[in-house]
């Protein structure tokens, strides 16, 4: 048996499975494919929630298992199974006898690479339990401290470590372990009867170590106080069209809904896309460039950022893809399956929430770039309009590309000043219209911390959203007053 390096043995049992006839019975099962893999995973996940003063929940988990994927031109055979055992894979193997047989030859392995974004480490194994708990405890009480205002205290600590393997039928062989580490603090504060809540988290692909330094979890608390301080101040947001200034940093969660969801390659595949056959078209104002980049490492620790991936779960290696350039459209997000029957290359975002999905094109950490104009200028141009400063959920149409959108932090903003806070603010829009009403880009982009999650097609995988300040010409707000 080939001698295994430490994480593999996770994937590997000599009892079960070894890479030997793994690479066997992938070769044997994708004989009659173009293309395909044999995706391998062990993950353990771990979470608590400390929630009133104490210790609400702590959950402990891992799985392990295959997902065993056959494609011919446009047809996909997918199985799985939570036994990672040759005679598992075998029987997985008999479903995709029902595929044609491929007409063309088997699609070129991805590119190979030794850049590595995060190290084999396990967050979970690092710190011990008792430590998690305590700093749960600590936060809660740091909090509570901060104001007699404060109702509630809501602590979540959590972390992942997931060893991926990749085998394919022509001898392609990719492992990745993956860690991932999130905090995140809510605060509920009371005042003559009314209660707001505030929230803010950080996170990425590092070890807990930098969760636990106390100016850390610090800001955390002071984040979400702040915020939870002036929805108590709120008043109900008028409605009707309005100049928006977006802040830096999360409220890219717009533009990832909005926008990003559209430029992924499936969706234009099949035409049904806002964005579908526009490559070199002007879709964007000019100045508004848009990138996806899975390869961004974290500025704050060793490590990637939440949605940072060394290689894809197709094996491809994560790269810079700049979709749109000063307005211009230049290319969509792509996977495998639908690069090849698109005629283009691959660009690493081919992604799956586990070893139970196939993989579809995905985003990663997807921002638009900054510009040269000063925020504060940027304020300054708004007569009567909306400063959106943080986002909650938000919901979109790919085929439109319409969206609705909460603002958990909002402010009235008159003749250049701001105003009074705002609650009940909803952004409506579309997000093709919105690109090319962008009359200002701050030069204060800026990364989220950590804590996205995007959902698509069933699936969800961490993802990083960005963007500078933004003034936007002509925004629909829904609101309360």
């Amino acid at each position: 048996m080939t001698q295994l390096s430490d994480p593999r043995r996770f994937l590997y049992r000599a009892d079960a499975l070894d890479p030997d006839m793994a690479q066997k019975l992938a070769a044997d099962a994708l004989a009659r494919a173009d293309d395909g893999e044999l995706y391998l995973q062990y993950r353990a996940t771990e979470s608590f929630g400390f929630d009133d003063g104490r210790l609400k929940t702590a959950d402990y988990s891992t799985e392990a298992g295959f997902g065993l994927r056959a494609v011919s031109g446009e047809m996909t055979g997918f199985a799985h199974a939570s036994d990672l055992s040759a005679p598992a894979i075998r029987r997985a193997a008999e479903t995709l006898a029902l595929l044609d047989p491929a007409t063309t030859p088997p699609a070129p392995p991805p590119p190979r690479t030794n850049r590595r974004l995060y190290g084999d480490a396990n967050p979970l194994d690092l710190i011990p339990f008792a430590q998690k708990v305590a700093l749960c405890q600590q936060v809660d009480a740091a909090a509570r401290a901060r104001d007699p205002r404060i109702a509630q205290v809501s602590v979540g600590l959590s972390a992942s470590w997931s060893v991926v393997e990749i085998v394919r039928a022509d001898g392609f062989i990719a492992t990745d372990v993956r860690p991932l580490v999130r905090l995140n603090v809510s605060i509920v504060v009371e005042e003559n009867g009314r209660r707001e809540t505030g929230f803010f988290g950080i996170g990425g692909r590092y070890m807990y170590d930098h969760l636990f330094a106390e100016e850390q979890w610090q800001r955390c608390i002071d984040e979400a106080l702040a915020q939870a301080l002036v929805n108590l101040r709120a008043v109900d947001a008028p409605a009707g069209e309005f100049t928006v200034l977006l802040g830096p940093g999360w409220p890219g969660v717009l533009l990832h809904e909005a926008v990003g969801h559209g430029l992924e390659g499936d969706f234009n595949r099949k035409g049904t896309s806002a964005f579908s056959g526009r490559i070199g078209e002007r879709v964007a104002a000019p100045g508004v460039t848009v990138v996806d980049d899975g390869s961004m490492a974290s500025p704050v620790a060793d490590g990637g950022r939440r949605g940072s991936l060394s290689i894809d779960d197709e094996g491809t290696p994560t790269q810079e893809n700049v979709l749109i350039e000063d307005g211009v459209l230049r290319m969509y997000m792509q996977d495998r399956l639908n690069a090849r029957l698109m005629g283009v290359a691959p660009t690493g975002n081919g992604r799956r929430e586990s070893y139970a999905h196939a993989p579809m094109p995905r985003m990663t950490n997807t921002f638009m770039r900054g510009g040269q104009d000063d925020p504060a200028e940027l304020l300054s141009r708004i007569k009567d309009g909306i400063f959106a400063r943080s986002f909650g959920g938000g919901q979109v149409d790919i085929v439109s590309g319409k969206f609705v959108f909460s603002c958990t932090e909002a402010y009235k903003v008159k003749n250049g000043k701001l105003g009074d806070p705002i609650k009940g603010a909803t952004l409506i829009g579309d997000g093709p219209s919105v690109l090319t009403k962008v009359t200002g880009i701050g030069n204060d982009m800026a990364i989220d911390e950590g804590i996205g999650i995007c959902g698509k097609g069933g699936q969800s995988v961490p993802a990083g959203v960005g963007q500078p300040s933004l003034l936007v010409a002509g925004l629909t707000v829904g609101g309360t007053a």
